[in-house]
């Protein structure tokens, strides 16, 4: 049977599944309600994101104002423009939905969130000194109707947008900025009884208005929240002239100044103040207009305060130490007798400080090369490769600037190191360097260098670890570390192209090699043996490797997929992919690794590292995949693979409706991210 209907699903409209996801994680009431509220917060930050990269960059290809895109491509961007914000507007409407819910929930347990109409008069005393010892001396006000020029109104903050109405006079229009990212967005109301109370800061201004407008005379006066999103895309600089440092540099400033994409609006304003605003911004019937509620940048409830609640939020999972894997001893003499697996969260992130700092004061040790994407706010990681530089050591770091919203933390590190006399390489100008590895090289007692280092699925960045599902294998293999220590070298020479045996390099060989591997599968199958490919990533959506593994199903060959976000594959399809199933598990933690097993039971070949399968990790980055080879680290990346695989309480079953459906729980529950956690657990009690 030859199948005739659509392969792919867009990858957009995908992505806003996987978010639609998110969505049902707040909705479920198995989850801890203060949980519920932050998960709607992840809900608001992911959509935020979305409209500044990706319906940006839409938007610009619906406005022809990327070259070399055809009509066709234009009138497609313009219908998926117009899809992309009937789904934004239904979901929005269902965040609004859920979070006032769980609002009504929380008065169950004694915290109400009241606004300026809800004050008893005590509270309003509060409420007023407050406003006049913190609020007052932050806030930015803006009268608007005689100034030449609109203001530049900040990427994704929120506003206060106040008319001011008095018969027989124009009207005055004004805005304020709250200022959230100083005081934070709730503030906690002196307790009453059993009761907390909460109050949301922009209507601490509302309730304060009068202090701020007393100089106008007005009948009626009115405020109500207005946000935008920015196009957060580059333009491309051929300025051969310029550094990366300065272009990125400038592009951080420029986008301040980026073209509004979206309006999410309080539907209850007056059309004259939404119009007035809209003519003001430049904002017309191609940007997104989401009409919403009295709340926006819901993100802020991921820093609700748990006011003692513990009880409302998921109980505590902490770190567990790693099976024969002191953190008291040398990190590097446990390496050199085995390579050692770290599964964060569920493992302790010390292993990697440790091993840093290690490096930093063992004379023997010469040279610390590393590739950085993205670090802490106050990173442990910085620190100790500044360490290691003050005490001698020759460290290179390879730091990604352009690491999307993370730039200018990126420039304010570089120059740090710069000062402490690290040599930086900032990569190529035509793509970026995604990698997570690092290589140090110790000079042993016989007087030759030996190699010692890591491959990371994530990012080396203390916080995100503990929310961030993700593999660092630690590795004395000298063949694999003498290939890893081949990408530095291409970093400050790239016009020399290393050969690797081992590890998988983009963008040079490693679409190559996974479809060697792919094929060997297929090969399998056809001579008759046992076949299996298991994948792990964040995203699927390269039509090139979907189509191979279209292929692979077609020959016979299982596929299982486990993709969290964006996936471009419709599963289950016969005559094209009736072999591959694919499941999404969104829960307390952010699945990310990149896993790829190939072949059955006891005939596996592991690996794992930096690359989603998308064109950009593929084509345009620099992404290292590296095997897993000794047998324990294998065995436990199988084992964490089937126990996600078998999850029957938070996997969702891709399928061409997108509808999120959820995988029926047959038999025992399955909740695979805590049974991973009792996986290792048990791991050290069996040790003891």
């Amino acid at each position: 049977m030859s199948y005739k209907g659509p392969k792919y699903i867009n990858r957009d409209i995908s992505w806003l599944s996987f978010n639609e996801r998110v969505l049902q994680e707040a909705s479920d009431p198995k989850v801890p309600l203060l949980e519920r509220l932050r998960f709607v917060g992840i809900f608001s930050n992911n959509m935020d994101e979305f409209f500044k990269v990706r319906y940006a960059k839409i938007q610009r290809v619906s406005q022809g104002r990327i070259p070399g895109k055809s009509r066709h491509e234009i009138r497609e961007a313009k219908k998926l423009l117009k899809q992309i914000t009937e789904i934004a507007i239904a979901q929005q409407e269902k965040m609004r939905r859920v979070r006032r819910q769980i609002i009504e929930e929380l008065r169950d347990h004694g915290i109400r969130i009241i606004n300026e109409q809800e004050l008893k008069p005590g509270q309003g005393d509060f409420v007023h000194q407050y406003f006049l010892e913190k609020v007052s001396p932050r806030l930015f006000t803006i009268v608007l109707n005689d100034l030449p020029e609109f203001p530049i109104i900040k990427d994704s903050s929120v506003y206060l947008a106040v008319k001011m109405h008095k018969k027989g006079s124009e009207n005055i229009y004004a805005l304020i900025e709250i200022p959230s990212d100083e005081l934070g967005r709730f503030v906690v109301l002196p307790k009453e009884g059993d009761t907390h109370y909460i109050m949301l800061l922009e209507d601490v201004i509302r309730y304060n208005l009068d202090e701020i407008f007393n100089i106008f005379e007005y009948d009626g006066i009115e405020a109500h929240i207005i946000k935008i999103s920015r196009d957060a895309q580059f333009d491309e600089d051929t300025d051969q002239t310029k550094s990366i440092l300065e272009k990125v540099s400038f592009y951080i400033r420029q986008r301040q100044k980026g073209e509004p994409v979206r309006l999410i609006y309080d539907r209850a304003i007056a059309d004259d103040t939404l119009h007035f605003l809209m003519n003001k911004m430049g904002i017309d019937e191609d940007d997104s207009l989401i009409p919403g509620g009295r709340i926006h940048n819901h993100r802020d409830f991921m820093d609700f305060p748990d006011l003692g609640k513990k009880e409302l939020l998921y109980k505590p999972l902490p770190p567990l130490p790693i099976k024969d894997f002191s953190l008291r001893g040398s990190i590097l003499k446990q390496i050199d007798e085995k390579d050692r697996l770290l599964y964060a969260p569920y493992h302790n992130y010390k292993y990697v400080i440790k091993f840093l700092r290690e490096a930093a004061l063992d004379p023997k040790v010469k040279n610390i090369k590393i590739t950085i994407y993205r670090l802490a706010k106050n990173s442990q990681i910085a620190n100790s490769l500044i360490n290691a530089a003050k005490n001698g050591k020759n460290v290179t770091v390879q730091i990604e600037l352009r690491a999307r919203f993370d730039e200018a933390r990126n420039i304010q590190y570089s120059e740090m190191f710069k000062q402490e006399g690290i040599n930086l390489v900032f990569g190529f100008p035509d793509m970026k360097v995604h990698s997570k590895i690092c290589v140090i090289d110790r000079v042993d007692d016989d007087g030759q260098i030996r190699r010692y280092g890591f491959v990371s699925t994530g990012n080396f960045n203390e916080k995100t670890a503990k929310i961030y599902t993700d593999y660092t294998l630690f590795t004395a293999d000298q063949e694999i570390l003498a290939e890893l220590d081949k990408v530095f070298g291409f970093f400050e020479k790239p016009y020399r192209i290393p050969r690797y045996k081992h590890i998988l390099v983009s963008p040079h060989y490693m679409r190559t090699r996974f479809n060697r591997l792919v094929n060997e599968q297929i090969k399998r199958k056809k001579e008759g043996k046992e076949a299996l490919i298991r994948l792990k990533m964040n995203s699927l959506s390269d039509r090139a490797m979907i189509n191979k593994l279209y292929e692979a199903s077609q020959a016979g060959v299982p596929v299982r997929l486990i993709i969290r976000g964006i996936n471009s594959l419709i599963p289950g399809i016969p005559g094209l992919s009736e072999n591959i199933e694919a499941i999404s598990i969104v829960d307390k933690y952010l699945e990310h690794p990149r896993v790829f097993i190939f072949g059955p039971e006891g005939e596996e070949k592991v690996y794992i590292g930096s690359a989603d399968w998308m064109p950009r990790n593929l084509s345009r980055r620099v992404e290292v995949v590296a095997p897993v080879y000794d047998e324990e680290a294998k065995r436990e990346i199988i084992d964490t693979y089937e126990i996600s695989w078998a999850d029957n309480q938070k996997a969702r079953i891709f399928n061409a409706k997108q509808d999120n459906r959820y995988r029926k729980a047959i038999g025992e529950p399955v909740r695979s991210q805590f049974a991973i956690y009792d996986y290792y657990k048990n791991k050290l009690e069996q040790e003891k």
